[in-house]
């Protein structure tokens, strides 16, 4: 047994060791990523390097970091071995189908089966498992009744106060309709519809469709650098994790760079 240890803390100290233990980390544990764009705002800014937890939603398929080469490129497929599912409110860092070469971060707001469609801005989910489990679960909640089902109006604005819109885009014909009007579809099965919460600046499912499960790689861990447009770097967001940025402390400050940034944003990101 201690042969075996000494030879492997030899090996864990040649150049070839930490190769292998540094593309371990990447493609199996924790991978790093930049926030590169405003969709996720207030919850996730611009700046923020993340670590991903890449093993939350079983294994992905590895690849080269930069390059986006698949360790086995003579395969197609993006996932190695099936694990948990996200769940709704999850944000989820994934292979957009139509570009699986990218990440994107957005949030879970659908599960396959769920059915979901927007209304002047509102998003409203008649959850799969039927009427009575959403009048248990969501008694605080604004209810319609439509086709003879109940929907949840808005179901994650209370739990994920960095989910917000823009008052300045309007229905007015120049912005995309999907932002204001999207027409009631089921998930199909193992796809999950994403969402940013910078709602009226999010380039998501509502464009380009849900996303497979195979293509889903893992979710924001914590924050382990931040930096603002201004260069100053963001000690109060770093080892921070998603969930303690959405306490109101962080949110509101986050709530201020967005205003004094955003006056003349239009974009979709």
């Amino acid at each position: 047994m201690k042969e075996f240890l000494y030879k492997t803390y030899k090996f864990s100290n040649s150049w070839t060791g930490t190769i292998v233990i540094v593309l371990f980390i990447i493609f199996f544990i924790a991978q790093a990523f930049r926030i590169p764009s405003g969709s996720m705002k207030d919850s996730l800014l611009v700046g923020d390097h993340l670590f991903a937890k890449k093993f939350a939603y079983g294994i992905s398929m590895p690849h080269i970091p930069f390059l986006e080469v698949s360790i086995m490129p003579w395969s197609d497929r993006l996932r190695l071995v099936d694990g948990d599912k996200p769940k709704r409110g999850d944000i989820v860092i994934f292979r957009p189908p139509h570009n699986p070469k990218q990440h994107y971060v957005k949030r879970c707001v659908a599960l396959p089966e769920d059915e979901l469609f927007i209304s002047d801005k509102n998003l409203y989910i008649h959850h799969h498992e039927g009427d009575e489990w959403i009048k248990k679960n969501f008694k605080d909640y604004e209810i319609v009744v439509l086709g003879g089902k109940l929907w949840v109006k808005n179901p994650y604005m209370k739990k994920h106060p960095g989910i917000h819109h823009d008052d300045k885009i309007q229905n007015n014909g120049r912005y995309h309709m999907e932002l204001f009007e999207f027409a009631p579809i089921k998930i199909d099965k193992d796809h999950y519809f994403m969402m940013g919460d910078n709602r009226d600046h999010s380039n998501d499912s509502r464009f380009w469709g849900a996303v497979p499960y195979d293509n889903i790689e893992g979710t924001p861990w914590f924050i382990y650098f931040s930096i603002g447009s201004n260069w100053e770097i963001r000690w109060d967001r770093i080892g921070k994790t998603p969930t303690d940025l959405e306490q109101k402390e962080h949110l509101d400050i986050a709530i201020q760079e967005r205003i004094k940034e955003d006056k003349d944003d239009h974009g979709i990101y």
